[in-house]
């Protein structure tokens, strides 16, 4: 594997960060104060769209989608150190419209969906010009596995009728959010992995409802937020089914691998950025009659947070480029691992800088404490630790190899 960048992503990257310098990091006060200034923190700032047209004119948009000429032409691991550069700002996946959970709804459609679906609601997302939300964890089930869950997608003549709880439904709060992709079981007697399907659900379908948005540790993530919602009753004709009944897990594995590397890609820019404030905060200021960067202590989390973020980052592209080259069902092991290592690392260095910057740590006056907790939370999003831990073992476990062992018999 060549660890170096190509020249098209090198201009790709240089074009981003100076973008994210000139553009996007000047902006982040920017628009928490227009958010702040809302009656309804449930509306857009301004300057969102005012960075998204920009950034359509520079042609830094829909820069993911491998393997597809609706995106930049990019592979997995020429996306990565670009999708790492955008992780670095909470705004900045949305400027360029490369922000989850759309990102991986985006890709349904891409590979799944029918032509009528795709001209309905690809190409709006595709422009930026509605939000989507994936609904299929369940608050009454163990969503880790995804056979446990519950809702039903019955089928009643030319409709579908759906029933059930969703929690944890990223972007459906937004006033943007027009549409949903809803897991639910078809088929409750069929096979364990092919009872499950998904289905195009409207959100203003009658009986949708949002029933209220969830925090994460304090953080309503306002305007794009997390919500429960119910859905009672919901009919949505048949045409409105990705792919075919029966396919609904199918289809999460194969939204679920790119989604997970896309977090891991972002979540070594939230370390970097880390690391770099760290650095800036112990050069000016002093503890002890010296500065803080002088005590051994503070040198020695400098240099734990680059080791750490070093072997993330390759790790993550090891991922890519296997994803890239013998495909996501033969990468599942390097999509696992990276998923478990990148946001623990990336929380190792946040609360090293967090313990760094003191009191200004834990507060709004630095990004770190929002940055923990969205970097937490990941810890469980797209399937938590300890499930990735049990895949890598298991396979593991299967490798055949030979006995290395010295007997006496063999000496």
């Amino acid at each position: 594997m060549d660890f170096y960048y190509s020249e098209k992503v090198k201009k790709r990257r240089a074009e981003l960060e100076e973008f994210m310098d000139e553009h996007v990091y000047p902006n982040e006060r920017t628009y928490a104060e227009q958010l702040a200034a809302f009656e309804d923190r449930w509306s857009i700032p301004p300057i969102m769209e005012e960075l998204k047209d920009k950034a359509k004119s520079a042609g830094l948009w829909n820069l993911f989608l491998p393997d597809s000429d609706l995106g930049a032409g990019l592979t997995n691991l020429e996306y990565a150190p670009l999708c790492e550069v955008m992780g670095r700002s909470p705004i900045a996946p949305e400027v360029f419209n490369c922000n989850a959970p759309d990102t991986g709804n985006m890709e349904v459609l891409v590979r799944y969906g029918s032509p009528e679906q795709q001209e309905r609601w690809l190409r709006p997302l595709l422009d930026g010009e509605i939000r989507s939300c994936f609904c299929m964890t369940e608050p009454d089930v163990a969503s880790s596995d995804a056979t446990n869950i519950q809702s039903r997608i019955e089928r009643d003549g030319d409709e579908y009728v759906i029933n059930g709880r969703k929690w944890w439904s990223t972007g459906a709060p937004d006033p943007r959010c027009k549409i949903s992709i809803f897991m639910g079981k078809t088929d409750p007697e069929a096979k364990r992995h092919e009872q499950q399907s998904m289905v195009l659900v409207p959100l203003d379908t009658p009986g949708v409802t949002v029933e209220r948005s969830l925090s994460v540790y304090g953080y309503d993530d306002a305007p794009h937020g997390h919500a429960e919602i119910t859905f009672s009753d919901v009919r949505v004709p048949t045409e409105n089914i990705i792919w075919d009944e029966g396919k609904g897990f199918a289809i999460a594995q194969g939204r679920l691998g790119p989604g997970r590397i896309h977090h891991c890609m972002r979540q070594i820019g939230v370390a970097e950025r880390a690391i770099e404030l760290m650095c800036e905060r112990v050069k000016s200021r002093e503890a002890f009659g010296k500065p803080l960067a002088e005590q051994g202590v503070i040198m020695e989390w400098i240099a734990d947070s680059r080791m750490e973020v070093e072997q993330a980052r390759l790790l993550t592209l090891k991922a890519a480029h296997m994803m890239d080259t013998v495909g996501n069902k033969e990468a599942k092991a390097e999509i696992a691992m990276i998923k478990v290592v990148a946001p623990n690392a990336t929380l190792k260095v946040l609360d090293r800088a967090i313990q760094a910057f003191g009191g200004a740590g834990v507060c709004q006056d630095t990004p770190l404490a929002h940055f923990w907790a969205e970097s937490r939370i990941l810890r469980l999003a797209d399937g938590p630790d300890e499930v990735h831990r049990a895949g890598v073992a298991k396979l593991e476990l299967k490798k055949e190899r030979k006995d290395t062992l010295v007997t006496e018999e063999s000496k």
